[in-house]
């Protein structure tokens, strides 16, 4: 029997156990979950794949790692329904991606905007090959003084780690950030790591992992946003934290390498 506070979940990629950022994924909810006296219900949401759920059904969306996606058509139309739905939705990796993707084509209207891991001669490369690949790398990340991102994490530097090789073309930016997708954090060359939409209630996507840097001693403060701003859609879900939200870890050294 689920519980009275369980909250549903679609987690928008192609699983795949053998990915530690998928393993990782579910750890994330849970250990958010657990602080906070919840249950979560996640289901994957294949992007090749008639869904077995409507996206109706979920109270939060959780864009994973691992593109290239399967479909890169069926992943977009996953995203623009919290999107203009306003429910919660984080992305992650993979998923800031394709979260800055679905934004340019569809509130942009760059029909044409790609992605350089599917389209690498694309004449409107909205996604990028980094100059330098961050995958495997911990890096800091400097949030914008009074944005939400910094108020979730309760401090405007910290140390994230990344599986990525790709990111936001630069000459994008102005045009987003006009229609309402905003530069939240970035790395130490100002390099978007963290994109916010303007008048959502919670819509936040990261270049980096959050959930690989998550315990069950101490969950990601974004995983707790996220789950506490899913719960806030559904009726009588208050939550009641198991115990207090501690610190997050204090940053690190640009660049550094994976912990072992």
């Amino acid at each position: 029997m689920e519980s009275e506070k369980s909250i549903p979940i679609g987690i928008i990629g192609d699983f795949d156990a053998s990915r530690p950022t998928h393993v990782a994924t579910e750890a994330g909810l849970s250990h958010a979950a657990t602080e906070l006296g919840v249950d979560v219900e996640a289901s994957w949401l294949p992007t090749h794949a008639r869904l077995e759920m409507p996206l109706e059904s979920f109270a939060g969306f959780l864009v994973a790692p691992g593109s290239p996606y399967r479909s890169v058509d069926g992943a977009l139309r996953a995203i623009r329904y919290p999107r203009e739905r306003a429910r919660p939705l984080l992305g992650t990796c993979g998923g800031f991606q394709h979260v800055i993707l679905e934004f340019a084509r569809n509130v942009l209207g760059l029909q044409k905007a790609a992605h350089a891991e599917y389209e690498p001669h694309a004449a409107e490369l909205v996604i990028e090959p980094l100059t330098c690949s961050l995958s495997g790398q911990r890096a800091a990340v400097f949030l914008k003084p009074g944005s939400t991102a910094a108020s979730y994490y309760g401090a405007e530097e910290v140390t994230e780690e990344y599986r990525c090789s790709f990111g936001l073309a630069a000459t994008y930016i102005p045009a987003l950030e006009r229609a309402g997708l905003t530069i939240s954090g970035e790395g130490a060359s100002r390099e978007p790591r963290i994109v916010t939409l303007t008048g959502h209630p919670f819509y936040i996507a990261t270049l980096f992992v959050p959930q690989l840097s998550s315990t069950p001693q101490q969950p990601h403060p974004l995983f707790r946003a996220f789950v506490t701003a899913s719960a806030g859609t559904l009726p009588n879900k208050p939550l009641q934290p198991t115990r207090a939200a501690q610190p997050f870890g204090r940053p690190e050294p640009e660049g550094s390498g994976p912990r072992g």
